[in-house]
């Protein structure tokens, strides 16, 4: 009896095992079919046979979720209307099951975001209401913030948010806090895509010459840089004067008992209103204060900085300033602070003071460009305190054109600033006939005041 038990049991293994095989093979056939025709853009022609292995083998190969999505969002394209409902939510089940069977190649809020986001491009023909796509959004931010990176939908999912906020269905506290939130994500993001793109940059100044794969990864950085640079914008733009003084005052006052032992609440509650110009308000000075007391930091003596400056004490908010950049230990971090600074100093007329700092932040962060249009611009409105004759002033402008040029060179996403700068400082420089009629073709210029540089004469 103990026999016939066990070779049945060794059939029934032999028979599943026959099974299974046979399963894979067809699996494997008809992949190989579909995943041709996807290579052909036959996307109709790849459709059955992909449905029959993502039924019948949906953990068979990643193949299926990477291809099927190319078919399904074919037929989303191909499709209008109410047509196109179907293949949606198929496309967003197809990401579901991906997660399910390759959980370590689908990141939790990369893939949640593109369906909440396929949800909101056509939230029209799936009868989607704002609240439900902000909390599709919100959940996956929550549930897998580190993946959660697409600037689009970090764009779409903060707008969700201020449209709530103008329908009365949000207070203006959590939309300020989501403000911070989404701006700490990008800021987060683009210091990530910034240092990698600094190493290729640093490598192309010291001389060296780009492998293929580097060029690539180069354009690669460079288009999310330019995107976040984008959707920053976009972000600031949406919340408008929602964030005015007349807002943040009350706000922050109504809140700060609650929040004095709150270094979070501080800084952001304090950056706010720096950013918005609210700093004659004495509740500045009781947020820097108390967030400084709490948690001594480079943006605590920041802002210490500011206050001074308003007090019209200078060199106590350099010394602050400074302090400022000793205490911030991450480079990318302590490269913004410098650029900030200079753009304060800037702004006051104190150009040599802003140019170093501008040195700095670009020293830290040769990626960003900023600081060369900053230093340009210093130049151009010091043309006429600059030089002892009437071309010679004209000369700075050289200076500044040269400063605007270089912008291009290490910010892809600022070249069409960069040329349009350049070209207009070299409309005031001293045209081909004026320095025919001066005979210094070729010569060297020094400038003096501030400034103390050199420019060539162009030859001719």
């Amino acid at each position: 009896m103990k026999t016939k038990i066990k070779i049945l049991l060794i059939a029934l293994f032999i028979g599943s095992n026959i099974g299974f095989a046979q399963q894979d093979e067809e699996c494997m056939t008809k992949l190989s079919i579909f995943h041709e025709y996807v290579k052909a853009k036959n996307f109709d022609a790849a459709y059955q046979p992909w449905m029959d292995v993502r039924n019948k083998c949906p953990k068979f190969n990643n193949a299926i979720y990477v291809d099927g999505e190319k078919i399904l969002t074919d037929k989303i394209e191909k499709t209008t209307g109410a047509d196109k409902v179907p293949f949606i939510n198929d496309l967003i089940k197809l990401w579901k099951e991906r997660g399910e069977h390759f959980p370590s190649k689908t990141p939790k809020g990369e893939y949640g975001a593109q369906s909440c986001q396929l949800m909101y491009d056509n939230r029209a023909i799936l009868n989607k209401t704002n609240e439900e796509l902000y909390e599709c959004f919100d959940l996956v931010y929550k549930l897998d913030k580190a993946t959660f990176t697409n600037p689009q939908s970090l764009y779409t999912y903060f707008s969700l948010m201020v449209d709530l906020f103008d329908a009365g269905k949000k207070p203006a506290e959590d939309l300020f806090n989501k403000y911070d939130d989404i701006v700490e994500k990008v800021e987060e993001e683009v210091k990530n895509y910034s240092e990698s793109l600094n190493v290729l940059i640093e490598k192309e100044e010291a001389g060296t010459e780009l492998t293929g794969k580097e060029s690539q990864y180069k354009a690669y950085y460079e288009s999310y840089l330019a995107a976040y640079d984008q959707i920053e914008a976009g972000i600031d733009e949406k919340m408008g004067t929602r964030a005015s003084c007349d807002i943040l005052i009350p706000l922050y006052q109504k809140n700060f008992e609650e929040n004095k032992g709150n270094a979070v609440w501080l800084q952001r509650a304090a950056g706010k209103m720096s950013e918005k110009e609210c700093t004659d308000d004495p509740l500045f000075f009781k947020l820097v204060n108390a967030f400084h007391e709490l948690s001594p930091s480079a943006n605590s003596a920041y802002y210490l900085g500011i206050l001074k400056d308003k007090e019209g004490k200078s060199s106590q908010a350099i010394t602050f300033y400074k302090q400022a950049i000793d205490l911030e230990t991450d480079n990318f971090k302590k490269a913004n602070l410098n650029n900030r600074i200079a753009l304060k100093l800037k702004s006051k007329g104190s150009y040599s003071q802003a140019r170093t700092f501008f040195r700095e932040a670009l020293r830290l962060n040769p990626s960003n460009g900023r600081p060369y249009l900053s230093i340009a611009a210093m130049y151009a409105a010091s043309a006429n305190d600059c030089g002892d004759t009437n071309f010679n002033k004209r000369a700075v402008y050289w200076l500044a054109a040269d400063e605007a040029q270089k912008a291009a060179r290490v910010d892809s996403k600022l070249a069409s600033a960069s040329a349009n700068s350049a070209a207009n400082y070299l409309s005031k420089a001293p045209q081909k006939s004026e320095i025919f009629s001066a005979g210094n073709s070729g010569e060297t210029i020094k400038i003096g005041c501030w400034i103390g540089a050199s420019v060539t004469v162009p030859k001719m």
